[in-house]
């Protein structure tokens, strides 16, 4: 029997044993500056005579030991890990920022001489790929030219190369996407992390919650509010975080007209937003809500009725400018469905069976919303970040990688 401890990690998923990096990997590390100033760095690990790169990036986590890496490695792809400005680091990050650390990245390798470049977004970087492909192919004129705070974003200026291909594994549908059903709408007061509306909370026996690690049961009518109320959380939040961007643009305006120290300290603070209990999908604990194979419990562990009150979760501290660009299903523009007609460059779909996160209905509606001719959709059994569905059987990143790898080879052979 397998200690609670080892259940754990495979109900959430998250730590995988990684293949050994092949002999013969040539490794280099690169730092690399934006078009807007920053530094950003990657890690290159190349094969011998090896014309075609894939590239893993996340927005805000580091994939240098990222489970594929091994995997594309001994099928012969070179692989480029590169990290954002917002590497973990929740706080602060903004989507359209980001973008221009993707395109510092498309710029090198497309300089290193690689022939042919491919994106592998998984989770939270398929979305930012995604937007980064729509953006990249807008003449630049057409490009973003703010983020939704109204800070100044030029992508126009942006060398940003079009990748040749786009591998989507496991992807969620957006940040704001995603916690538009995360989120706990039974949160009172926004100031008190223990405060409940007791008719919408997700974890009551009295509104269909069993007990923990037994499928719970929502009706029709719960659901529906509990989805109402959810959404009208996000706008509550929406309108605070444009009202803490207002303070700080009217001091900024204040300071430059009379350069007032108090001013230029007022429009400096950062106002952060708290935002608790964001793990309260019901699809988390009623397995009967958009079926597939996954475990019982979120991506944070076994029971979202605990994880939910807990430290770690999206979007617990972030500033109103990162809601707005990131979390905000209402504002921001990294919304995989909202890109992906802009993402025409050859694309494979890997969808994990037994995702908590990309659910059947959203992977269906991901790839008919995919703007490329040759698009192809495969489904391999695992979970979101590519462990098991169940003790002893193959990986999901193990089996994602020989779909990967193989459609790879008929279109870029080694």
């Amino acid at each position: 029997m397998s200690s609670p401890a080892t259940e754990e990690r495979l109900g959430a998923g998250r730590y995988i044993e990684n293949a050994a990096i092949p002999t013969g990997t040539i490794t280099s590390v690169h730092e690399l500056e934006t078009v807007d100033g920053a530094k950003v760095n990657g890690v290159l690990r190349t094969r011998t005579d090896t014309r075609t790169v894939v590239s893993l990036m996340h927005p805000r986590q580091d994939l240098t030991h990222h489970v594929l890496v091994p995997e594309l490695l001994a099928r012969g792809f070179s692989v480029w890990t590169q990290g954002t400005r917002s590497t973990n680091n929740d706080l602060t990050l903004i989507h359209e920022q980001a973008l221009l650390d993707v395109a510092a990245g498309q710029v090198f390798l497309r300089d290193h001489g690689f022939d042919h470049r491919v994106t592998l977004g998984h989770s939270g970087g398929a979305t930012l790929f995604a937007f980064y492909h729509e953006q990249a192919g807008l003449a630049p004129e057409a490009r973003l030219q703010s983020a939704p705070s109204g800070r100044s974003v030029d992508l126009s200026s942006a060398d940003m190369p079009v990748p040749d291909a786009a591998v989507f594994m496991a992807p969620h549908p957006g940040q704001g996407a995603l916690l538009r059903r995360l989120i706990d709408p039974s949160v009172a007061d926004e100031a008190d992390p223990l405060s409940v509306v007791s008719e919408l909370d997700p974890f009551s026996p009295a509104n269909g919650f069993a007990p923990p690690g037994e499928s719970s049961t929502y009706t029709t009518d719960f659901i529906a509010r509990y989805r109402t109320a959810q959404a009208e959380r996000i706008a509550r939040i929406d309108a605070e975080a444009k009202a803490r961007v207002a303070l700080a643009d009217e001091a900024r305006t204040r300071f430059k007209a009379s350069s007032d120290s108090a001013d230029r300290r007022a429009s400096l603070a950062p106002r952060v937003l708290t935002v608790y209990r964001t793990d309260a999908d019901l699809r988390f604990v009623d397995l009967s809500l958009d079926p597939n194979e996954r475990p019982y419990g979120s991506l944070f562990g076994r029971r979202p009725d605990l994880t939910n009150y807990g430290l770690v979760g999206f979007a617990r501290l972030v500033t109103p400018e990162a809601w707005m660009s990131t979390w905000s299903a209402n504002t921001t523009n990294a919304d995989f469905m909202r890109c992906a007609p802009g993402v025409e460059a050859p694309t494979l779909f890997v969808e994990l069976t037994g995702d908590a996160a990309c659910f059947p209905s959203d992977a269906n509606s991901m790839v008919a919303a995919l703007g490329a001719n040759d698009v192809e959709h495969r489904r391999v059994a695992g979970t979101h970040f590519g462990g098991p569905i169940r003790p002893s059987a193959p990986t999901g990143a193990s089996l994602a990688a020989a779909e990967i790898g193989g459609w790879l080879d008929e279109r870029f052979p080694a």
